[in-house]
Parts: structure tokens; sequence; C-alpha cells
């Protein structure tokens, strides 16, 4: 499982082979949640609504490259990190 991010606690990642829509994983301390990468939206699982914000406004600031990494990771297993939020 790639790590693409991390900030303020917060881990970004995505998983080989995986399923549609194009999303993204966060880990915050016991918290986990699948996020969507083009809506933003909550796919899975619950993150406290302050993380869950931050990692929303990381995403906005990064879509291009969560869905530069879904593509490259589902094609080839690379991928390439990006910057955290702060």
């Amino acid at each position: 499982m790639p790590e693409l991010s991390r900030f303020l606690g917060i881990i970004i990642y995505m998983h080989f082979n995986e399923h549609n829509p194009p999303h993204f994983h966060a880990e915050y301390n016991e918290h986990k949640a699948a996020i969507a990468i083009k809506t933003l939206g909550l796919l899975e699982g619950r993150l406290p609504a302050r993380v869950m914000s931050l990692v929303v406004e990381w995403a906005q600031e990064h879509q291009d490259e969560l869905l530069s990494n879904w593509n490259s990771i589902s094609e080839t297993g690379e991928h390439r990190k990006i910057n955290p939020l702060v």
C-alpha cells in the first residue's frame, strides 16, 4: 500500500489493484476512511470532523496528483509522493 503523503498525524495512501471509483485512504490514529478523488466524498469509514476537513482541504489542492497516482498505481504500480498540507 503506497504511502502518498503524511501530515499532522494523518497518513494518505492507496492500495494496488483497487476497485472503482478512484479513491484514496486516510488514516488517523484508529480512524480510517476511503475518500473519492473526484467528489471528495466519504466512501467508507469515519474520521473525526476536524481531520476530515483537513484531508478534504489537502485533497482539493492535489486532486490532479491523486488521480495521476491512481492511474499510475493501477497500470504500473508506481506512485509519486504528494506534498503534505503543512
